[in-house]
């Protein structure tokens, strides 16, 4: 059993080893169990050439024949040497010690974790820093992060739309599990899709990602880490409730089949049953919602043989029901009624049902760890029904990937390579109120990287992926990362590369229903809804610095990223009455500037701090102007306090998040009738959310939050709400909160 754990948490850093040292450093118990221990340092005797073990107590360490003696040293506990022979997986205990009794030095897990030493500016968040908040969706799970911005996208669907770089999260690859997931047919609503009960961790990465993962990333890549059946616990259950009347359910329940196969059941439930009128516009502040999401997930793990899977069986339905207050699908539902008679009431119904079929496959040569061979694969069918007023939209997104990798070293474990072959198959069949869309989108491409890594000052990424796309054509796509450290505890970190990929524009705008406005393609000569694909470069420079202040960790972080499109499908709100849809003639931009500071202030407190600039630019029709809704600046803090754990296992969580926005832009509202028309920017808005989390024992915790405890609330959200079908109506003007202040509670139960 220890080592079908061991073989499943060293795979990441198996996947990537070559001639080299893997292992797991653990804190000694009775049961010998994994609990790794994080920042313990392991270095080779008489030598600089070191490594710190990660969140989960892992680390990879270059191997030479001349190196013999492996230093393992923790504070706290007693340092180990150990004999190394031969490039091996290894885990080793450390003890406790003894002799400490006047000073005991302690470390605690961080939960979001930064690395000094990888190429790309990517950080993890763990399971421990989603906790901070309630946490109940991926959508859901940035809110104590400064680097993801979110948003509600419009009045009437409760939908999060998420930003990053200043962009859009269609210009996010969001991944689970390194397997692209939110896109197409479930890029508005698939962030709700994923629990937050289910999420591990989730790195994020700034800039271009790897080519590994394809080639439509351009802003960043988010990855999310399930829960596994072998490391999960045997039954979790978290209950949730808010004062909005949305009640949660999530259920996990884990078990061992036999030696080599493990399963768990994942059960999660939501309804919002309650109507909710704060602002007294006659339309409902949330959704009435009810949501099923099961998945099944096997594991099989063969040590001995080097081989590790899992399997991944999904499903979900959820239905969503907005609109008028008084609204009954039964008997006001009037999409594409050819005449009004005045009486109507506008509502809207969104229906989604999805399945999902995933498998994973890693072999690691017991003989030579440093080749290794990963198969991922995927397949998803997405069916929405809705409509929105008198707008119907309808799609069907049936969605397969394939993607092989092949790990080994050139020469010497200083020059890592990866290499493989990726298919993708995408079949949209969409209705557009009587218009009809269908198309079916395949590529086929083949990447290499180049990975050069002296852990003491320098490691280089370099890849360079092919792909033949059969409306896209052939085309390239480089990124290259670099990572140099000047002096200690730093790393200087400069990144660029190119993204490609198709707009699909009714699915990435679904917020455009939801209005009066006239849908309309203007250009005709490409080949996805007569449009061409949308091509950026992304430049990035980041530094990071840790050091001591008045003797307690800190760490600055400073980056800029530059993104510019070649070309660009521009989604035009500036005529009122029209959403309007071209590819870009001119120029379109997106700068991003951030100031971040993490500081442990003192024994168990953290405090984060961060500042951002955007100067997000694009060509109009109209001319040049500002992206709608997108803050120039932002401020957010960030403060977590938990006390001493007793014996007895009690302790006590809290946490509190603020966030200030400057004034956003509103797109033209000019040619309006007065009492329609919008100033030219927002308010400024500043929020706060707090969560006091009790932990009674191990099995047993409680939790009691608020968002947007100061009861912040935009003024008129939706323009036009008292005529929702005449010519002015538009619920796509959103820039805060709508409901006000939601305060909530919960608990969770493990075993």
């Amino acid at each position: 059993m220890k080592n079908v754990i061991y073989i499943l948490l060293m795979l990441p850093i198996i996947m990537s080893s070559q001639d080299k040292i893997t292992g797991m450093v653990m804190e000694a118990n009775e049961k010998n169990e994994h609990i790794g221990l994080a920042g313990a340092n392991v270095y080779w005797l008489n030598t600089s050439v070191g490594a710190v073990t990660n969140l989960d107590g892992m680390f990879s360490l270059d191997y030479k024949r001349e190196y013999s003696k492996l230093v393992i040293s923790y504070v706290g506990f007693k340092t180990d040497t150990l004999t190394i022979t031969e490039p091996k997986m290894i885990q080793h205990w450390l003890q406790p010690r003894s002799d400490l009794d006047a000073i005991t030095l302690t470390s605690r897990k961080q939960a979001t974790a930064k690395s000094y030493l990888q190429a790309q500016n990517v950080f993890t968040v763990s399971s421990d820093e989603l906790l901070k908040a309630a946490c109940c969706n991926l959508s859901e799970s940035f809110e104590t992060n400064p680097s993801i911005d979110v948003n509600f996208a419009d009045a009437v669907s409760g939908t999060r739309q998420i930003k990053m770089l200043g962009l859009t999260s269609p210009y996010i690859l969001i991944a689970t599990e390194n397997i692209p997931s939110i896109r197409g047919a479930s890029q508005a609503f698939g962030l709700s899709f994923i629990p937050g009960t289910w999420v591990e961790s989730i790195q994020i990465t700034k800039g271009a990602g790897s080519v590994v993962n394809g080639y439509e990333s351009i802003a960043g890549q988010i990855n999310t880490e399930l829960v596994k059946p072998t490391t999960d616990d045997k039954l979790f259950v978290n209950a949730y409730a808010n004062v909005g009347g949305r009640f949660e359910l999530n259920t996990h329940i884990n078990t061992k089949v036999s030696d080599k196969w493990d399963t768990g059941l994942y059960i999660h439930g939501n309804i919002i049953d309650q109507k909710n009128d704060i602002n007294d516009d006659g339309f409902l502040d949330m959704p009435l919602q009810n949501q099923i999401n099961v998945m099944n997930r096997w594991q099989y793990t063969n040590g001995e043989k080097g081989f590790v899977s899992f399997i991944n069986l999904k499903f979900l339905n959820d239905e969503k029901q907005t609109g008028q207050v008084d609204f009954n699908p039964e008997t006001d539902k009037v999409t594409n009624a050819p005449v009004l008679s005045g009486d109507e009431v506008w509502g809207s119904e969104i229906d989604t049902r999805r399945y999902e079929v995933s498998a994973k496959l890693g072999y690691v040569n017991p003989e030579i760890p440093y080749q290794s061979l990963g198969v991922q694969t995927a397949f998803s069918s997405h069916i929405q029904e809705s409509y929105f007023g008198l707008n119907q939209y309808e799609i069907t997104h049936n969605s397969l990937y394939a993607n092989a990798i092949y790990n080994s070293i050139i020469s010497d474990s200083r020059h890592k390579i990866k290499t493989g072959i990726s298919y993708t198959y995408d079949h949209y069949d969409e209705l557009v109120n009587t218009t009809d869309y269908e198309r079916t989108e395949r590529s086929v491409g083949a990447f290499f990287e180049y990975n050069y890594d002296n852990l003491d000052k320098l490691n280089l990424t370099a890849g360079l992926r092919i792909d033949n796309h059969n409306l896209l054509g052939t085309f390239v796509t480089p990124r290259v990362h670099v990572r140099y450290t000047p002096w200690e505890k730093s790393a200087l970190r400069a990144s660029f590369g190119r993204g490609i990929r198709s707009a699909n524009i009714f699915a990435e705008n679904q917020q455009m229903f939801a209005t009066s406005r006239s849908i309309n393609v203007l250009s005709t000569n490409g080949n996805i809804y007569g449009l061409d694909p949308e091509i950026a470069w992304n430049y990035g420079v980041s530094y990071l610095q840790g050091f001591n202040l008045f003797n307690r960790k800190a760490d600055i972080t400073l980056d800029f990223y530059k993104t510019d499109f070649q070309n660009q499908v521009v989604v035009d709100y500036e005529n009122p009455q029209e959403v309007n849809f071209y590819n870009l003639e001119g120029k379109s931009f997106a700068n991003s500037f951030q100031a971040e500071i993490n500081y442990n202030a003192f024994e168990n407190f953290d405090l984060r701090m961060a500042y951002k600039y955007y100067d997000v630019k694009t060509d109009y029709n109209s001319g040049r102007l500002e992206r709608p809704l997108t803050p120039k600046h932002r401020l957010f803090a960030n403060a977590s306090y938990e006390t001493q754990l007793s014996d007895n296992g009690r302790q006590w969580k809290f946490d509190t998040t603020f966030n200030w926005l400057n004034k956003q832009r509103f797109s033209s509202t000019v040619s309006n009738p007065s009492e329609y028309q919008l100033p030219e920017y927002t308010p400024t808005l500043s929020t706060l959310n707090v969560q006091v989390t009790r932990v009674f024992s191990p099995k047993f915790e409680v939790y009691l939050g608020g968002e947007n405890v100061t009861n912040v609330r935009q003024d008129n959200p939706i323009l036009g709400a008292n005529d929702p079908f005449g010519a002015n109506f538009d619920s796509t003007f959103v820039y805060g909160p709508i409901f006000g202040g939601i305060y909530y509670m919960g608990l969770r139960f493990r075993i």
